[in-house]
């Protein structure tokens, strides 16, 4: 039979005709009189398929209702479909075949014959209603005009595809043609092909070829809009304005994350100018476009805003014996700070009951003025050696108030923007230090612990210390700016406190807008103390021992502290306190019921060998020796000073590794003497044919300040007439020209190592008399001081007379014929004020005292 006859007979068969294979297709329509190609997959459509190609060359499309299903049944699929002829197949692969199919007609499925291996329906063919000739014509030239409109507006349309449809004349063929080009949901697609009058499936085209013509010129619009704003060349800028211009028209901006902004804006509660400019940028962000390179940066600096604590705070606790209980609970000693914080705390109380009365009283202005003087916060300086407490003492002021901590640490800062921040403009620009703390804090009035403050250093970026001056001054940190955010921010509530070992590194200009309290040292009962009742329960707690596992009686505690550390703090304690628990802890794991209790003669066994031996004073008084005091960043120390003479030329030999100011102390007290010749008995001219050494031992150790100036000048003095120096005491004071005594600092520290040496005699500068006040009581009453003016007072109290046996001694013969004889110092009258007499000579004292030089 030839294919054409079989088409004709197919096509005129009833609902009792032959069954036919049935394809299935996910969102696809085919429509009748229309070409088509589609890939067949699935295994039951290639079967199908392959059988209609081998047989009549037909099946019949039907389209599933929902794409998701991968074995459809009646149900599942849509009863109106369309018999198609298969005009060209190619095989792709095995499991896939590229077909080109064309539909002859509308059908309905009326029952599926089998399933399996593929679905076999029988179906009746739907007879098209007739269109009214005129109505039809017209609604064809009507359908022609918008599909040449459509055509012209989109770009999916080519000429040769919009030529073929103009000469399509028939209302149901163009109204199928149309919906297979116009349509894209397969919903409405299927819904044309159930219509079965021809003039109501192409008024409904010609509806959608409506609404997707003013779609596309509204398209059209938009991007006549951008090209009109932006230049030719920048592509990439374009793109960008036409989605902007798209999301203007659709009403779909920023939506979702302005709101969520606006939502933390006001459950903040800004003050009104930050909430003004906060508003101002939100405004901003919702008018720009989304792949803009400045939105991140907008919304980075609109979060920072939003995440700072503006009026968050905490309630300052004001009971003053909590915080002292606090205060001693953690720290031993620093009786300046804790009375600082008392101080403090009590003016707080006073005033919160003012403002009280105030609010009771007053209104407005007056108690906007009472509120802002009882917010501003203190800013403390604790200056102090390493290992005292400064820095865990802010965690203990910020327990005791009940307010919030943070730290941060300014060693080695050496750029501005470290504390103020960068600019916006500045790729990952970030708010200063300052900033960040206080988003950490989450209030506007926590304990701000500025560590090491005195480290700071400064390059071509800036010195950070200037920068600190706003941050630290009182009449200006209420209006603080930081060059990120550029919004005053309010920093009067903050309680700084700042940290530092040398109040000389610290800027001048900073350290006057500080409350500065000097930290002293230790001293050995203290010491002692805090590492029985501090650091011992501590490091035992630490390592999982108990108090009666390890013992260190007080003594031991005390052979420890001089003989393996040498500190002013008490950091190298712990560390020894550690070694012996881990010791210890070993030995308790290898004997489970051991006790361990230290003594002095095993201490060793934990700690090793002693590391240091004791400071100790001279036995007898020698000539040429004189002991001064010095202060280190580890406490106090001696500084004993040696001074010999030599035949030569009038040279001044300064050795010890001296720093230029304790050299211009040594040379200004040889010019004194040398002023003072006649009444020392020395002859005018006697530097000439001497060379004079000054020696500081411990040459490794750099050593600098002007406090050993009357310690020098005594041991040349010393030297020189051939009189010791008195062994039992020591002294300090700088010198000048004219032999007067200045004062010196660090006066405690001095007297603690003079104490512990076993010198309980000391000189000091009568202009240090107030300092006595600062040394414990326990020490100052063991001690004598002997306040001195000027330099013939030293010469008085610390010079020994010459011991006649001297004089018989080879060696002493010797000395003398090498130096000028001793002169007298000890005149019966006394130096009036303004002159330089020499106290009277005493008798000589019995030969056995006579120390051999």
């Amino acid at each position: 039979m030839a294919p054409g006859n079989e088409h004709r007979d197919i096509v005129q068969q009833s609902a009792e005709a032959q069954p036919t294979p049935l394809v299935l297709l996910k969102d696809t329509v085919i429509f009748p009189r229309i070409r088509t190609n589609i890939s067949i997959g699935r295994e039951r459509s290639l079967s199908a398929v392959k059988d209609a190609r081998a047989g009549s060359g037909y099946f019949i499309t039907g389209t599933q209702r929902q794409s998701s299903v991968e074995n459809p049944g009646p149900e599942d699929t849509f009863h109106i479909a369309t018999l198609v002829e298969i005009q060209s197949f190619e095989p792709r692969d095995e499991n896939s075949i590229q077909i080109s199919i064309e539909g002859v007609k509308r059908v309905r499925v009326l029952e599926w014959v089998q399933r399996e291996p593929y679905p076999v329906v029988r179906w009746e063919e739907i007879a098209e209603e007739a269109a009214p000739a005129t109505q039809g014509k017209a609604l064809v030239r009507q359908a022609h005009n918008l599909f040449e409109r459509f055509a012209h507006l989109s770009r999916r349309i080519g000429s040769e595809e919009a030529e073929s449809m103009r000469e399509i004349s028939d209302v149901g063929h163009l109204a199928d043609a149309l919906a297979s080009q116009v349509l894209q949901e397969f919903e409405q697609q299927q819904e044309l092909l159930e219509t079965t009058s021809p003039l109501d499936r192409l008024e409904k085209v010609c509806v959608a070829l409506g609404n997707e013509i003013e779609i596309l010129e509204l398209e059209s619009k938009i991007r006549q809009r951008v090209r009109q704003q932006v230049d030719k060349n920048q592509r990439e800028y374009y793109l960008k304005e036409q989605l902007r211009a798209i999301q203007e028209e659709l009403g779909s901006d920023q939506a979702s994350e302005v709101r969520e902004l606006r939502e933390k804006m006001e459950q903040k509660n800004l003050p009104p100018e930050i909430l003004a400019r906060v508003n101002k940028e939100i405004d901003r962000l919702e008018r720009m476009p989304s792949h803009s390179a400045e939105v991140g940066v907008l919304r980075n600096y609109l979060d920072w805003i939003l995440a700072l604590p503006w009026q968050e705070h905490t309630e300052d606790r004001l009971d003053m014996a909590f915080a002292q209980e606090v205060l001693d609970a953690d720290h031993y000693g620093l009786d300046k700070v804790k009375e600082r914080i008392i101080e403090f705390l009590a003016v707080r109380q006073l005033r919160v009951q003012q403002e009280r009365r105030q609010q009771q009283t007053a209104r407005g202005e007056d108690a906007g003025v009472a509120k802002s003087a009882r917010n501003k916060g203190p800013i403390l300086c604790l200056i102090g050696p390493p290992g005292v407490g400064n820095t865990s003492l802010g965690r203990s002021v910020a327990q005791a108030l009940g307010r919030k901590f943070v730290r941060i640490s300014l060693g080695g800062v050496h750029d501005e923007a470290e504390i103020r921040g960068h600019r916006r403009t500045y790729v990952s620009a970030l708010p200063g230090r300052i900033m960040q703390a206080m988003k950490t804090a989450g209030v506007r009035n926590p304990v701000f612990l500025l560590d090491e403050i005195d480290k700071l250093t400064s390059d071509y970026r800036g010195d950070p210390s200037s920068a600190l001056l706003e941050v630290l001054d009182p009449e200006q940190n209420s209006t603080f700016t930081d060059h990120y955010l550029e919004l005053p921010y309010d920093l009067s509530e903050v309680f700084f406190i700042c940290t530092g070992n040398n109040r000389y590194q610290i800027p001048r200009a900073l350290a006057d807008r500080m409350d500065i309290i000097e930290i002293p040292g230790y001293t050995e009962e203290e010491k002692i103390e805090i590492a029985r009742t501090h650091l011992l329960p501590k490091v035992l707690g630490e390592h999982g021992l108990g108090k009666s596992q390890v013992q260190i009686p007080t003594n031991v505690m005390r052979y420890i502290v001089n003989r393996y550390t040498r500190e002013a703090g008490v950091r190298s304690l712990e560390r020894q306190l550690a070694t012996i628990c881990r010791k210890a802890a070993l030995r308790i794991v290898q004997k489970p019921n051991s006790r361990i209790r230290l003594t002095e003669r095993n201490v060793e066994q934990y700690l090793g060998v002693r590391r240091y031996s004791p400071d100790k004073a001279l036995e007898h008084g020698q000539v040429g020796v004189a002991t001064g005091l010095a202060w280190t960043a580890n406490g106090g120390a001696l500084l004993p000073v040696e001074v010999v003479t030599m035949p030569g030329k009038g040279g001044l030999i300064i050795t010890g590794q001296l720093g230029d100011v304790m050299q211009e102390s040594a040379r200004a007290g040889l010019s004194y003497i040398r002023s003072r010749a006649q009444e020392l008995k020395l002859p005018e001219n006697f530097p000439d044919d001497l060379d004079i050494h000054i020696h500081l031992p411990e040459g490794a150790i750099p050593k600098d300040g002007p406090s050993a100036g009357i310690t020098m000048a005594l041991a040349i003095i010393s030297a020189l007439t051939r009189q010791p120096v008195r062994s039992d005491l020591a002294m300090t004071g700088e010198i000048t020209l004219r032999g007067r005594v200045l004062a010196i600092g660090g006066l405690k520290e001095k007297t603690l190592a003079a104490h512990r040496v076993g010198i309980r005699h000391l000189v000091i500068p009568e202009d240090n008399v107030k300092d006595l006040a600062e040394i414990p009581a326990k020490i100052r009453e063991e001690m004598k001081f002997t306040p001195v003016a000027s330099m013939d007072q030293v010469l008085r109290v610390a010079l020994m007379p010459v011991k006649q046996q001297d004089r018989t001694d080879p060696e002493a013969k010797v000395a003398a014929r090498k130096t000028p004889p001793p002169p007298e110092l000890f005149p019966t009258d006394v130096a009036a004020e303004g002159e330089h007499k020499l106290p009277p000579p005493a008798a000589p004292e019995p030969a056995r005292d006579t120390p051999t030089l």
